[in-house]
């Protein structure tokens, strides 16, 4: 059976010419904000790819047909779509078969972007160890794609309203290399900084390429988690946001929250709790993770010769 892809015209020119491509995700446009917030901000972060010398590749599946790039119409398109299906390994295969429309999770941006040949995949924060995972076992299938698909993520470290610790033991375990960029500590997401070291520790994108290139070299599976830390002018103080996380947890509690609808409800309500700030820093960091994610890909490209 051939996989009904589709490649933007942008996307296409660029794999011809053998140029670096980022991938990017598309909750961020269907489950992060409102249109035409959510429609402006993804032309910033693709805006951000191609002045770091690289190809934006927004993924999404659209009709039953998985899109490696958007082009205008289809980005306004998707910003304003209902009901529109959040997409991890689990289902992605399931709404391409059935003609269906959804927006890709990291695991699902992973696997599109193994699959139209991009290595780098620019993103906020990668999902992981939900607090109480011990009784719910919610764990996000996000750590297991990391170590399974060969595709450098560049995230602002995982979400802060997750366990981070346990998270990072789980990579560890799976064998995921985790490189904070430019520093000895993990970032956590709105912060910059937390008191969790950093496994290992990267300060340029061409020793980042040259890892993930050793790798696939050495037959191991999986990618890297690249932990950018947010930019110290648009960062939340992990003091700040602790008590802000811990109320927002106890209303999902509260109203039995679960399962995929978890991470929205957290984010939006985190959202109002800080009057709009979380958001700002988010739009933030995910455009530092775009930029740090074109050099890395435009370093492969000139490693690979």
């Amino acid at each position: 059976m051939t996989i009904p892809m589709v490649f933007s015209g942008e996307v296409a020119a660029a794999r011809k010419s053998g140029t670096a491509i980022v991938a990017l995700e598309s909750t961020i446009i269907t489950h992060g904000m409102p249109f035409p917030q959510n429609v402006g901000t993804a032309r910033i972060v693709e805006q951000d790819v191609r002045d770091g010398g690289a190809t934006p590749a927004t993924i999404a599946v659209m009709n039953g047909k998985l899109h490696i790039g958007l082009e205008a119409d289809e980005l306004d398109s998707l910003g304003q779509a209902q009901h529109v299906a959040k997409l991890s390994r689990a289902d992605i295969a399931a709404c391409i078969a059935t003609g269906g429309t959804g927006a890709t999770t990291v695991a699902a941006t992973m696997i599109a972007a193994q699959l139209a040949g991009i290595s780098v995949f620019a993103t906020g924060g990668i999902g992981g160890v939900h607090r109480g995972a011990e009784t719910t076992f919610d764990i996000s299938a996000d750590l297991h794609e990391l170590a399974r698909t060969a595709v450098t993520v560049v995230a602002a470290g995982a979400k802060a309203i997750l366990d981070l610790e346990k998270t990072f033991e789980v990579l560890e375990t799976l064998g995921v290399p985790v490189i904070a960029y430019g520093q000895d500590t993990l970032p956590a997401f709105w912060s910059a900084t937390s008191d969790m070291p950093a496994p290992l520790r990267m300060d340029t994108a061409a020793q980042i390429a040259s890892a993930q290139i050793m790798r696939t070299a050495m037959g191991l599976a999986g990618g890297q988690l690249i932990c950018n830390p947010i930019p110290k002018e648009a960062e939340i103080a992990a003091a700040v946001l602790a008590p802000v996380i811990a109320q927002a947890l106890a209303e999902a509690e509260a109203q039995k929250i679960s399962a995929k609808a978890v991470t929205p409800f957290l984010l939006d309500r985190i959202f109002n709790l800080t009057e709009g700030r979380s958001l700002t820093s988010n739009i933030a960091l995910v455009r530092n993770n775009a930029r740090l994610a074109a050099e890395i890909a435009a370093e492969m490209v000139k490693q690979q010769g």
